[in-house]
């Protein structure tokens, strides 16, 4: 199996849809040189001379992958999303070429699971996350909304009266509400590190992390 090369910032993307094509344009974007990879010559057409190197081949033929050197990479994302198979194969293909970090979309959790079993390293659901994040922007007062892993999350909200005008570490938020105040922004300015000495005012925008349901709980406090 390959080692990963800490130095090297090459990508291949497979499947330039939507999401493909979004995620290798920002790779690039990023100081990232990008193999975009597509069936589709009108989608390789599509994102010619925004990425580094594109090609017109069948990700499920392991030849064909071998003649655009995917098993020299390092890093690899299969991008598929619409054909089942095709992703299943395709990320099945670069783990046997001993492609060291592997990323995948799936449709589905349960493509999700497959995707896993076959050797995927990550598995992202990109439109579930999505979904899910809005939901919780929609119904809650959180600002935004990232969830780390399942069960634990990162909130952005504003500072509760509880907070206001007090040192952190006189609020007992942890007993309190289960969760830890990471970061704060104030007006104007950027965001800065949280000590137990920092004084949150009306307005400031703090970030926290803890359990999803304590999160939530702790958004919700006016």
């Amino acid at each position: 199996m390959q080692r990963s090369r800490p130095h090297d910032k090459r990508v291949l993307v497979i499947g330039l849809g939507r999401f493909g094509g979004s995620l290798a344009r920002e790779l690039v974007a990023h100081g990232w040189e990008v193999l975009g990879m597509d069936s589709s010559p009108r989608l390789v057409q599509i994102h010619a001379e925004a990425l580094t190197h594109t090609v017109v081949a069948d990700a499920t033929d392991d030849e064909a992958l071998r003649q655009v050197g995917a098993h020299e990479f390092t890093r690899a994302v299969v991008a598929i999303g619409t054909h089942l198979e095709d992703s299943i194969l395709a990320a099945s293909l670069l783990v046997d070429m001993g492609v060291p970090h592997i990323w995948a979309k799936a449709t589905s959790r349960r493509h999700g699971r497959i995707l896993q079993q076959i050797g995927a390293h990550h598995v992202v659901l990109p439109e579930h996350d999505m979904g899910e994040r809005v939901a919780h922007l929609v119904s809650g007062r959180m600002l935004d909304y990232v969830e780390i892993e399942e069960d634990f999350a990162l909130g952005k909200t504003r500072a509760p009266r509880e907070m206001i005008g007090r040192k952190l570490g006189e609020t007992k938020v942890r007993t309190k509400h289960g969760i830890t105040v990471v970061c704060i922004k104030r007006h104007g300015e950027q965001f800065t590190y949280a000590t137990a000495d920092t004084v949150p005012q009306k307005g400031d925008v703090i970030v926290v992390a803890g359990k999803t349901d304590d999160v939530e709980k702790f958004a919700e406090i006016a």
